[in-house]
């Protein structure tokens, strides 16, 4: 299960690497064939490498849908959340679940139109073909214009990452149900650096930026920090984070 933890991660960093190898051996591949080097220039010149900008877009879009659902799992995507977190913690912890399952049903929604799209692309065909089964009436699909690969396969990061996605969201509504906790993210970490010790106690996930819906257990400010773990009403709430949120 580790493995399934970082999974994004694991993808992300291997698109991206192999992303921007491939942009700079083409911008080095580019300005070295202009000059006159003999010997080197016809080597160059002899290497195809008009397929590389096609490449390049392929694994951002891939990137982009395993991101959205690493966005889900650390908390990273912007919500406003004025209203919910105006409510006290038994309103807003049904619409927190609420809000989750909702995210899993469109993304789920998607997954299942975007497997469908996929299949009759040219994976019907493909997998046909594969197992040696009657292919009559059976489409084989477009392919890309530089690689000439088959466009089913491109296309494919739509119900792979829209499904890691709806797991995502499955994943934390468990975890909100069973802890009253939501993942967050801090943007003002940096990885390396050492984190600064505040003066006072500050639950940062507690405060009314109105950028993320209040979980149920980080709530506390300073002094009048929490010393239960359970969740408080509405007042004490208030008391904590210094009136009304702004």
């Amino acid at each position: 299960m580790k493995f399934l933890d970082k999974l994004e991660e694991l993808l992300i960093t291997l698109l991206i690497g192999v992303a921007t190898l491939i942009t700079f051996f083409a911008v080095v591949h580019r300005y070295m064939s202009g000059f006159a080097i003999p010997g080197l220039q016809d080597l160059l010149l002899s290497i195809n490498m008009s397929w590389a900008q096609e490449l390049t877009i392929i694994l951002f879009v891939w990137m982009a849908k395993f991101g959205a659902a690493y966005g889900v799992r650390t908390g990273i995507h912007v919500g406003v959340d004025v209203l919910i977190n105006r409510m006290n913690d038994s309103n807003r912890s049904k619409f927190i679940i609420f809000g989750l399952l909702a995210g899993a049903t469109f993304t789920g929604i998607v997954a299942y139109m975007g497997a469908h799209f996929v299949w009759e692309n040219g994976a019907h065909y493909a997998f046909y073909n594969l197992f040696g089964l009657d292919l009559t009436d059976v489409m084989e699909g477009p392919t890309t214009p530089d690689l000439e690969w088959q466009t089913w396969v491109v296309y494919s990061a739509i119900p792979l990452g829209t499904s890691l996605m709806c797991f995502r969201f499955l994943q934390v509504c468990v975890s909100f149900i069973r802890t009253g906790e939501l993942p967050h993210h801090d943007h003002g970490h940096v990885d390396g650096l050492d984190d600064e010790v505040l003066p006072v106690d500050i639950a940062l996930y507690g405060l009314d930026d109105n950028l993320h819906p209040h979980d149920l257990k980080h709530t506390m400010l300073g002094e009048n920090r929490r010393t239960e773990d359970k969740p408080v009403d509405a007042d004490r709430r208030k008391e904590d984070l210094g009136g009304e949120p702004k």
